[in-house]
């Protein structure tokens, strides 16, 4: 009796994990399935032109989605620009070069960052980097750059504090936490005497960290790298605060726009029609771009993993 209890029990674990399991493929679906259907009207009327029409007039009725989706790759790419590094950096001195007693403290700081709520950021951002920046920095940086070829351009404009690179500023802060907690996790994984060898032959700590390190734990540092993006992507309310929200594609990064998750947190409230059908193509369009982001980064992770623990 009891084993036969003990087998139906199996048998009804076994099956609520595998529905769990497949609940995560069921609401992806779903999420997906009512993206398309409540933009459907906007699909018909814009087609694939959608996506290249720089133009959103509520008025008119005329939507596209070009510059929310250049503002969203923009912002993100100027994070990862700025946090990869710094994220490297603060990982590398937390496993190879700090002293044991400040490790922890330290850890705990960054830590804390990941905690902060990201509407925190977005304040901070408005109402303190913002007004400094735009009177102490900015004026300078684009006197600076002014006169060079290709640079002139890229940090031209008037000082308005706000714009893409603000917003990608603030992303790079709020992402630097995700990044460095797995850099350090990964980079204490290394074996010991596999950096004990490479010091005993003469290496240098850089040439430790890029002989040994690095190529041990290449594919958690893409991992890690790929989180961060994740999260800069889909970014809503920090971005909201210091973006600028201007439906225009910016002629510099110091110009003001917008992203997708910005355009879906201040219209989608008070949209109807075709505007609400637009607004859910955006959102439509932030997945498969996130979708697409995974993807990849796991066909690398793959492509990765059958070097790892080899050096070049």
């Amino acid at each position: 009796m009891k084993n036969n209890r003990s087998a139906v029990m199996d048998v009804l674990f076994k099956n609520l994990t595998r529905t769990f399991a497949f609940l995560v493929f069921i609401l992806l679906a779903a999420i997906m399935v009512s993206l398309l259907y409540g933009s459907r009207e906007s699909i018909a009327a814009h087609g694939i032109a959608f996506l290249w029409t720089n133009n959103w007039d509520p008025v008119q009725n005329v939507y596209g989605a070009m510059v929310p989706i250049v503002g969203t790759l923009l912002t993100s790419f100027i994070a990862l620009v700025i946090a990869v590094p710094v994220s490297f950096g603060i990982a590398m001195f937390l496993t190879e070069l700090s002293p044991v007693w400040l490790r922890r403290p330290l850890g705990t700081a960054i830590e804390m960052l990941a905690a902060i709520p990201s509407i925190i950021y977005g304040m901070w951002g408005l109402f303190v980097f913002v007004p400094i920046f735009q009177q102490y920095i900015q004026p300078h940086v684009i006197d600076l750059f002014a006169g060079i070829p290709v640079l002139g351009d890229v940090f031209a404009g008037p000082p308005f504090g706000i714009g893409v690179f603000t917003a990608g500023l603030i992303l790079s802060i709020m992402v630097i936490p995700f990044i460095t907690a797995v850099m350090r996790d990964v980079f204490e994984l290394v074996p010991p005497l596999l950096k004990e060898s490479a010091y005993g032959l003469g290496s240098t700590t850089w040439e430790v960290v890029w002989r040994v390190v690095l190529p041990y734990t290449k594919t958690g540092v893409i991992g890690g790298i790929m989180l961060g993006l994740g999260r800069a992507l889909g970014e809503t309310m920090a971005v909201t605060f210091v973006i600028g929200n201007a439906f225009n594609l910016p002629s510099s990064i110091f110009s003001p726009s917008n992203s997708i998750a910005s355009a879906l947190a201040n219209e989608f409230n008070e949209a109807g029609g075709m505007q609400k059908a637009a607004l859910l193509e955006l959102g439509l369009i932030l997945f498969l771009i996130t979708t697409v982001v995974l993807a990849f980064s796991k066909l690398l992770l793959l492509r990765l993993s059958k070097g790892e623990g080899t050096s070049h």
